[in-house]
C-alpha cells in the first residue's frame, strides 16, 4: 500500500495542530490511501490537476460497491481536510472538495436501552464480588451513568476522579467535567481499595487483574456481554450506554445545552439527534396531561 502524496507531513500536522486522536489520524491515513489508490500515484506538480470531477468520481466507486453514504461521507471529510491542508501550504491553489456535495444519508436515530432494563438491583446482580467484578460493575456504571466515550474510559486517570466530579480528556484533547452522583463515587473508592489490596499500581482507573491498562476491545466484549443479558438490542456496543445516557437525561428534564457539554460535543447539532427519542416521551406526557390529549 504506497503513501499517498506529502503523507507524512500531513499526519504530523493531523496529530500536532489538529489533535486528532491516533484512531481518528488511522481512519484519515486509511482514507486518504484508499483515494490515492484510485486516481494513481501523484507529484507536486501534478496533484493540482485533481478536480471535482476526478472526487466524484471516486464518490460513484465507493457506492457502487455498497460502502455506505454514511462511509463515504466520512471519507470525503478526509479528502476536505487533506485538500484543505495543501491550499494552506500553497502546494495547490484551488480546494477541488469545495464543490463537492456528499451522499445523502439517512438520519439514524440512536438505539438505547430502557430504564427499567438498566435498575439498580437487575444491574447489580449481574457481576461478582471480586476485583473484576467491581471493575466490570464500574466500566457499566461509568459508561452509562457520564455518557463519556469508550476511549475516554479507557485513558480515564485516578488522579481525575473528586468527589462530585470527573474530568475527561475527550476528542482533541479537549478536557471537559462532568458532574457524578456520590453513589458513584463510592463505587470508584470500593474499587480503588481492593486494586490497593491485590497491589495494583498505576495512574490508570481501570485495569486488567494484570495491572495492564484496559483497551477498547475489552471494554466492547464486556459491555457487548451484560447488555445481551439485560436488552434485547440488536446493537450491544459501549456507544449504546451514551446513547442511552443521553436519552434519559432528556427524558427526565435536562436541557440540550448541558447535555451537549457532558457529551463534549462540539456543536448543538450532533446533540439534537436525540431529541427523536425523546419525543416519544413527550408524546406520552402530552397524551396524559393535556384535556384534549387523552387517547380514547
Amino acid at each position: 500500500m504506497a503513501p499517498f502524496f506529502m503523507r507524512d507531513d500531513f499526519l504530523k500536522y493531523a496529530q500536532t495542530e489538529k489533535r486528532f486522536s491516533e484512531h481518528t489520524t488511522l481512519a484519515y491515513n486509511k482514507d486518504l490511501t484508499q483515494f490515492f489508490e484510485f486516481i494513481g500515484a501523484v507529484d507536486k506538480h501534478s496533484i493540482s490537476e485533481i478536480n471535482s470531477k476526478v472526487i466524484r468520481g471516486w464518490m460513484v466507486e465507493l457506492l457502487e460497491k455498497d460502502i455506505s453514504p454514511s462511509s463515504v461521507n466520512r471519507k470525503l471529510s478526509s479528502l476536505r481536510t487533506y485538500f484543505k491542508w495543501l491550499s494552506k501550504e500553497g502546494i495547490i491553489q484551488m480546494n477541488p472538495t469545495q464543490t463537492v456535495v456528499g451522499p445523502k444519508t439517512k438520519k439514524q436515530i440512536p438505539s438505547f436501552a430502557q430504564e427499567n432494563e438498566l435498575e439498580v438491583e437487575k444491574m447489580e446482580s449481574l457481576f461478582e464480588d471480586d476485583f473484576e467484578g467491581m471493575r466490570d460493575h464500574l466500566i457499566f456504571e461509568l459508561l452509562y451513568q457520564t455518557g463519556m466515550r469508550s476511549n475516554e474510559l479507557v485513558e480515564l486517570k485516578s488522579g481525575n476522579i473528586q468527589l462530585d466530579k470527573i474530568k475527561v480528556l475527550g476528542k482533541r484533547n479537549k478536557e471537559r467535567i462532568i458532574p457524578i452522583s456520590t453513589e458513584l463515587f463510592n463505587h470508584i473508592k470500593r474499587y480503588e481499595n481492593l486494586k490497593s489490596e491485590i497491589n495494583v499500581q498505576t495512574d490508570c482507573l481501570l485495569v486488567l487483574k494484570s495491572g495492564k491498562k484496559l483497551y477498547p476491545k475489552f471494554v466492547y466484549r464486556k459491555i457487548n456481554d451484560y447488555l445481551g443479558r439485560v436488552t434485547g438490542l440488536r446493537k450491544k456496543s459501549p456507544h449504546i450506554l451514551r446513547h442511552t445516557f443521553a436519552t434519559h437525561m432528556l427524558n427526565n428534564g435536562a436541557g440540550l445545552e448541558v447535555l451537549k457539554e457532558i457529551l463534549g460535543h462540539a456543536n448543538l447539532s450532533a446533540t439534537q439527534i436525540y431529541t427523536h427519542n425523546s419525543f416519544a416521551q413527550l408524546t406520552s406526557i402530552y397524551s396524559q396531561s393535556h384535556p384534549r390529549g387523552h387517547k380514547k
